[in-house]
């Protein structure tokens, strides 16, 4: 199975996965930068699938990160996903972004049997979900996701560039204090979960808050 996974909840990211590569692995790319993902995007797929000589008829499902995550950038990578799966007529699913950060967590070492994922929401805020771990198991999500201050996220071990940002109030893991959700580890998740049969999300976003945005209301008619 050859799937394409996508992830703007923070970086743009994408990565070809397949059950028959090593380690799932054929392609991926990732940005460092976290408001360009428009612009990235789909010349960074274009190329990763290039790279990898494969077409779209050769992918047998889309996978995309549905947040939590700003809504400018997390909207490109599903409006990405959703157009390319019509376009492609292919599959499409969707899975929590902070998942990917915690597969990254459960293949260390030393994972914690519990611990926390954390990502930057702005505001002064971070995106979380709290996750326990059974040695040869994929990581449970056990609550979130949320947004909120670190300074009310529970007293767990924290991984994520949102846990390094409030390393002063959270349990900072310094090796995983820049990590973003990728779309490398969410294609591998997706690939661990589909072959264990479960089902993955549909691609709805989940924004946890109003877009910064905002519609102005109509003009008052002078007098």
């Amino acid at each position: 199975m050859l799937i394409l996974a996508i992830d703007t909840s923070a970086v743009a990211s994408a990565a070809l996965m397949s059950d028959d590569a090593m380690e799932g692995v054929v392609g991926s790319f990732s940005t460092e930068d976290t408001r360009t993902h428009a612009e990235v995007l789909a010349p960074g797929i274009e190329k990763l699938l290039a790279e990898a000589g494969v077409t779209g008829a050769d992918i047998d499902a889309i996978v995309v990160g549905v947040g939590p995550g700003p809504f400018t950038g997390l909207r490109s990578g599903i409006a990405t996903a959703r157009t390319l799966a019509h376009v492609w007529n292919k599959p499409l699913r969707g899975l929590m972004s902070l998942d990917a950060v915690a597969l990254e967590v459960a293949e260390s070492t030393e994972a914690p049997a519990e611990f926390l994922v954390a990502t930057d929401a702005r505001r002064k805020e971070v995106y979380w979900a709290r996750y326990t771990l059974t040695a040869g198991q994929l990581p449970e999500l056990v609550d979130g996701p949320h947004v909120g201050f670190a300074a009310d996220l529970p007293d767990l071990p924290a991984y994520g560039a949102g846990a390094g940002l409030y390393s002063d109030v959270l349990r900072a893991d310094p090796d995983f204090s820049e990590e973003h959700p990728d779309a490398l580890y969410l294609g591998q998740f997706a690939l661990a979960r589909l072959a264990a049969g479960e089902t993955l999300l549909d691609s709805t976003p989940l924004y946890l808050r109003e877009s910064d945005a905002q519609v102005p209301g109509p003009r008052k008619r002078a007098l």
